[in-house]
């Protein structure tokens, strides 16, 4: 447990503010430190109603942001942004570090507000996201100073020697961020990091399902960074629509679906913007594996977040000479994880965050079922709880014409697919139109490298799953239909900026020789000038 309940109770109203006349009972306040809770969200006229699914009580109601209210909160952003742009990078990374230190003295709050809006272990809401956002602040202050510096180049022309020439990196403006709902302060409080330290301002449009973590991320920058630099927005679609239309850059984190009407939203203003959608995320088990390592990576890769990411670990091929031992192993390390809202206990999965993605998990499972596939362990809800939980379930028998295998689960299910042989491994593996992230089993390294080259994903993980994407220094993003663009290594800093060249004359000459006027003598010296600048062989440039 990272707090006491006592504690919880005090820290959990400084979170979210307790409504005037509102009354929660004391077992609501003990719940919510102990990993009970999982949000869900009741729209109610203008107010969005969070409200705790393992007990149907209400937690907070946060107001939907109008349209003209979300343009003035960008205005008032903008307004904050250009001073915060003339200070210099080494004051803006002091502020970020000062931010970092507030989230470490804030981490049980924090991990409070994170547990009862997703119902995650309190574990994961400390080492994975408060993690990640003290390593992404850690990170991003280490390399800003080099990474943001102006660039003096020298061009390769002899004839541009005259010119001075350098590439310096300017802010976007305001940079809208969409944020999703499966890890709601990582994606907030992580993704803003580098984009303040290039000099922009952020306005944060969570989801209406986990907007808690967005609004304490607001409240812990708000006592640190100029005015409106860091504002939230909290609503529906239409919300983040409105954001859209008017920031000058664009994040989003989340659907396929949605992240096309994103793009669509865009390109009314050419605004530009990154996208990291979903996955279907695939690990290869070769025959001369380490079964045991491979089955505990599994268990954990597919069901952390009761398997709500977009790097869990969705589809597994496995080389039919082992598929029966390595089952039999991932069944017995999927049979020892502890599912639910105890409060006494610690568990290493909770629920689902919504009903409607419990919905999808049930219908992905019986489509499967339906069409052959057997279970092998789990594969129904899980009764004994009130809220959204799901067994952990591992399938056998399963094949590309079932939803379980082709669409985004995102949920506590294990598919495993035999294969005869690499070579059909690689192209189960392909045959998705996702391409986000991939793991491979093999103690033959060099094999498995060249086979990280063949698989269509932005990122490869050899005898490891998902653990790159808190590693900072890797850029991550996804091929085909899983994104545009990239966070993390040197990269993600520089996406939050815009590129301008200048070049200084150094010798001022009175006129060059492009300029009018154009005589037979300057169109003689080019003519002479592009063989021997451009022929190859030093003879054919000066002979012709």
């Amino acid at each position: 447990m990272v707090t006491t309940p006592g504690s919880i109770r005090h820290e959990w109203r400084l979170c979210l503010g307790k409504p005037r006349g509102a009354r929660y009972p004391r077992s609501t306040c003990a719940k919510i430190g102990s990993v009970v809770a999982t949000a869900a969200v009741v729209r109610k006229g203008d107010l969005i109603q969070v409200v705790n699914p393992a007990t149907l009580e209400r937690v907070r109601d946060v107001r939907v942001f109008r349209d003209d209210e979300i343009r003035g909160t960008v205005d008032l952003c903008r307004d904050a942004q250009g001073e915060w742009a003339q200070r210099s990078v080494a004051e803006r990374i002091e502020i970020l570090r000062k931010f970092r230190d507030a989230i470490v003295d804030h981490k049980d709050e924090i991990a409070a507000t994170i547990v009862m809006e997703t119902g995650k272990p309190a574990h994961e809401a400390v080492a994975v996201e408060i993690f990640y956002s003290c390593n992404m602040v850690d990170y991003y202050t280490k390399i800003a100073a080099e990474t943001l510096r102006p660039e003096s180049r020298s061009s390769l022309n002899p004839l541009f020697k005259t010119k001075k020439l350098e590439v310096a990196c300017l802010p976007h403006g305001v940079v809208g961020f969409i944020t999703p709902w499966n890890f709601p302060f990582m994606f907030t409080c992580g993704d803003i990091v580098p984009a303040l330290l290039a000099g922009n301002g952020v306005v944060i449009k969570p989801s209406e399902i986990t907007p808690l973590s967005g609004l304490l991320v607001e409240r812990l920058a708000a006592e640190l960074f100029p005015r409106d630099l860091v504002r939230v927005v909290t609503g529906y679609g239409e919300a983040g629509a409105s954001l859209v239309g008017c920031a000058d850059y664009v994040s989003f984190t989340g659907s396929v679906s949605t992240g096309k009407k994103v793009m669509a939203k865009a390109a009314e203003t050419l605004t530009p913007l990154s996208l990291e959608l979903g996955g279907k995320d695939p690990l290869i088990v070769l025959s001369d594996a380490d079964l045991h390592r491979a089955a505990a990576a599994t268990a954990w890769g597919a069901l952390f977040n009761a398997g709500q990411a977009c790097i869990s670990v969705e589809r597994v091929y496995v080389e039919k000479s082992v598929a029966s031992e390595f089952t039999r192993l991932l069944v017995k390390e999927v049979e020892k994880v502890r599912q639910g809202p105890d409060e006494h206990a610690p568990i290493d999965i909770g629920s689902m965050t919504s009903a409607r993605q419990l919905g999808i998990v049930e219908s992905h499972v019986d489509d499967a079922v339906r069409k052959g596939a057997h279970v092998e362990i789990g594969g129904r809800r899980n009764g004994r709880y009130q809220g959204y939980f799901y067994e952990p379930t591992v399938l056998t028998g399963v094949t590309h014409d079932m939803l379980i295998m082709t669409e985004e689960t995102f949920g506590p299910v294990i598919p495993i697919m035999a294969v005869k042989d690499r070579e059909e491994a690689l192209a189960m593996a392909n045959d998705s139109r996702y391409g986000l992230s991939a793991s491979i089993f093999t103690r033959d390294t060099r094999l498995a490298r060249s086979m990280a080259r063949q698989i269509r994903a932005g990122a490869v993980c050899i005898n490891d799953c998902c653990v790159n994407y808190i590693v900072p220094e890797l850029p991550f993003g996804g091929f085909k239909e899983s994104g545009i663009g990239f966070r993390h290594s040197p990269g993600g800093l520089t996406k939050f900026c815009r590129q301008q060249a200048m070049l200084e004359d150094r010798i001022g000459l009175r006129r060059e020789p492009v300029w009018f006027p154009y005589t037979e003598g300057k169109a003689s010296l080019f003519n002479r000038l592009i063989p021997l600048l451009f022929r190859s062989g030093l003879r054919r440039k000066i002979l012709g």
